[in-house]
């Protein structure tokens, strides 16, 4: 059974910084992508950031260029996500996903 358990979320103030981690388990996901995305309230699930199974393709959205960076462990099936210089704009949760499996998300609020 495939499972995918985020975690590393929080409440942080502005210029803050999280990091997000994704194990997955159940499989090997060395030959996939992996990716994050988010759901504010009120709004439709978006794109974040993916990254390739070798690590070289790597795509984040507008919103979080410059400030938030993926990578990935095939060693330990594990995606990261390091946020930098957060904004309230990022509140959300936050969900892991690779191929058609989703994990159950990790809440990031940003405020002061």
């Amino acid at each position: 059974q495939v499972q995918l358990v985020e975690s590393g979320g929080g409440l942080v103030q502005p210029g803050g910084s999280l990091r997000l981690v994704c194990v997955a388990s159940g499989s090997t996901f060395s030959s996939y992508s992996m990716g994050w995305f988010r759901q504010a309230p009120g709004k439709e699930r978006e794109f974040v950031a993916t990254i390739g199974w070798s690590g070289r393709r790597i795509d984040y959205a507008d919103s979080v260029k410059g400030r938030f960076t993926i990578s990935r462990d095939n060693a330990k099936n594990t995606v990261y996500l390091q946020m930098n210089n957060l904004k309230p704009e990022d509140t959300a949760v936050y969900y892991c996903n690779i191929y058609s499996y989703w994990g159950q998300g990790t809440q990031v609020t940003v405020s002061s």
